[in-house]
């Protein structure tokens, strides 16, 4: 299925709109410890019930919350997908502590992601490249990600890149694109993009984007797009959506919490 390319004229826009958002996020800042701690936990269990959403994962936003923070065990949903939650959000804890960090990201902070993603869910592949085929079908027909043969080097190059790249919207969004096309893993692939480009972004001083259930299929074939070599622009403007729309969540809540300023 083709996409349009977006406007140069809305993505512009958008972009406008995002740097008066950033600039009006930074003029409010520093923010209140307390009350950055309790926006921060309800972003940090959006982040982990969508991510998960997207990959299948049947647990609820309120389950989700349940799970992690009451420790319940939800009667009828699998064990696994219990663990894929407490996985996640344990994964975000170590996102916002990088984030606060300066060193250069490396491929060891990827695979350490990663191992933090499948940490009880799948251990037996936590942090390991792949030594399988990946494949995925598409409307196009079925593609072949990277052989295991292909991927220390692809990921080598990949760290490369990542660690001299600025801390920016186009950083985050193209490191998110080019991990899933190197797939450098048996499972979890996603999930770990989707932790990456948000650690950029909350490096960058933004906030953190959830990929929710509604935009699976704009997000999957966007990005198939992209894969196929048919361009990012529809991708990129998928999530730059998604980052003007967090943007003003934010400044909102911000704003009923704050003091004038």
């Amino acid at each position: 299925m083709m996409h349009p390319h977006p406007r140069p004229g809305i993505v512009n826009s958008l972009s406008d709109d995002i740097v008066a958002q950033k600039a009006e996020l930074d003029r409010l800042r520093p923010l209140s410890p307390q009350g950055l701690r309790n926006l921060e936990h309800v972003v940090d269990l959006e982040l982990t019930y969508t991510s998960n959403a997207i990959e299948g994962n049947t647990l609820t936003a309120s389950e989700t919350m349940l799970v992690i923070e009451k420790g319940l065990t939800i009667g009828g949903k699998p064990l696994k997908d219990h663990l894929e939650a407490i996985d996640h959000h344990e994964a975000i804890a170590y996102v916002r502590e990088l984030a606060g960090q300066t060193e250069p990201l490396t491929e060891f902070d990827v695979r350490a992601l990663h191992s933090l993603v499948l940490k009880r869910s799948q251990p037996q592949h936590a942090g390991r490249y792949a030594d399988q085929g990946r494949f995925v079908l598409t409307d196009n027909g079925r593609h072949a990600f990277p052989s295991p043969a292909e991927v220390p080097a692809l990921m080598g190059a990949f760290s490369a890149w990542l660690g001299t790249a600025p801390n920016t919207p186009d950083t985050a969004f193209s490191a998110h694109r080019r991990l899933v096309g190197i797939h450098p893993f048996n499972d979890g692939n996603g999930r770990t993009a989707r932790l990456l480009m948000n650690l950029i972004l909350i490096r960058g001083g933004y906030p953190p984007i959830a990929v929710r259930p509604v935009d699976r299929l704009a997000y999957i074939q966007t990005l198939q797009d992209a894969e196929a070599g048919r361009g990012e622009d529809a991708f990129n403007r998928l999530l730059l959506e998604r980052l003007h729309a967090t943007l003003g969540e934010y400044l909102t809540a911000l704003r009923q919490v704050l003091p004038s300023r």
